[in-house]
This record gives structure tokens, sequence and C-alpha cells, in this order.
């Protein structure tokens, strides 16, 4: 078992990482600037990573599972909110709201890394793959749960409209943070819940 502290320096690392590149982008960001904001020694980030592309894959790794777990909250618990449609409205204002707080840069770091590190590594190109299906798949569990509660109503089939909304909103996020502006993840709440995909039961 990795002892604690040695933990806690792994964790250190990733955490400042991920809030150095979520401002700039990965290949952009080196080595000493990361270690430098936690003051953490050169020797320590080569104790826990073989290179940069594998820090790369941990970082994205610890992010996912930050975010799958949040989603997890936010739309497979029927606490405090029995609707499914209703949580999965909060879930996507939130998202608005966290990118107002941002100042219209893009939150997401798997959304701002993605077309920069698919190309140039497999290994994180596939992180970013699976966690892409992980998260249609939570998408599908609640549009299920909605449909058997009869608390709305879905043009496609679970697994399609789960797919849809998350290239859709991908895009959005993609184009609020090219245009410094949340209007984009707003016509893609309506679009989701109004003319499309989840519409009231």
């Amino acid at each position: 078992m990795m002892p604690a502290n040695n933990h806690t320096t792994k964790e250190r690392i990733l955490d400042a990482a991920q809030a150095i590149m979520l401002e700039k982008s990965f290949h952009s960001v080196g080595l000493n600037e990361i270690l430098k904001a936690e003051g953490i020694p050169k020797g320590s980030f080569y104790h826990h990573f073989e290179s940069k592309e594998q820090f790369g894959v941990e970082l994205l790794r610890h992010y996912v599972s930050g975010a799958h777990a949040y989603k997890r909250r936010m739309l497979l618990s029927s606490e405090p909110e029995s609707n499914p449609r209703k949580r999965l409205i909060t879930y996507f204002e939130s998202s608005v709201a966290t990118l107002m707080a941002n100042e219209g840069k893009c939150p997401c770091l798997m959304v701002k890394l993605a077309s920069e590190v698919a190309e140039s590594s497999d290994a994180m190109r596939q992180v970013l793959a699976d966690s892409h299906q992980e998260s249609i798949g939570i998408m599908e569990t609640v549009i299920l749960e909605g449909l058997e509660k009869k608390m709305l109503r879905c043009e496609h089939d679970p697994r399609t409209a789960a797919m849809l909304i998350g290239d859709l909103w991908i895009g959005a996020m993609q184009r609020a943070s090219i245009e410094r502006s949340v209007e984009p993840l707003r016509k893609a709440i309506d679009f989701i819940f109004e003319d499309l995909i989840l519409k009231p039961a």
C-alpha cells in the first residue's frame, strides 16, 4: 500500500496541473511550472509518473473520477429530487453557472484537452473515449428512469438520446468558451428538453 504522504503528493501534483491546464493547455505547460505551483521537487514527479504522457493519462483519470462522481450524485440520486427530468435540468443549469463563474472559459478539462491530446497520445485518447462511454451510460440510466416513471418522453431510444445529448452539449460548451457566452448552452438546453429529445410527459 502506498504511504499516505506519497498519495498526498501525487494528488497535489494532479490538482495543481488540472488548475493550470484549464487556463492553458497540456503541451504548453511545463513540468517545472506545475511543481513550482506546489513547491514540489522534480524527483517527486518521477517517483509517481514515468513520463509526461503517463502523467497526462493519470491526470485525465483523476479528473474523470471526480467528474463522474459528481454526475452520479446529480443525476442518479433520487434525493432530494425524485423527478429525473428536473434532475437533468438542474445538472445542465449548474454547468451554465460554472461557465459563468469561470468568466466564459471552458471549465471542463476533458472538453478543453480532447482535440489537443487525442492526436498526440493514444493512451490519453483512450481515457477520453472510455470516459465518454461512461457519461453516456449515466445519461442513459437517468433517461430510462424518466421513461419508467412517465416523467418524460423521448423521441429516440435512450442510448441514442444519451449520445445525442452528450455530443450536443460538448459542441455547445466549445462554442460557449469561444464566444465567452452562455447563450450556446442555453440554446442547447432548450433544444434538448423542448424541441428534440426529452419532452415533458
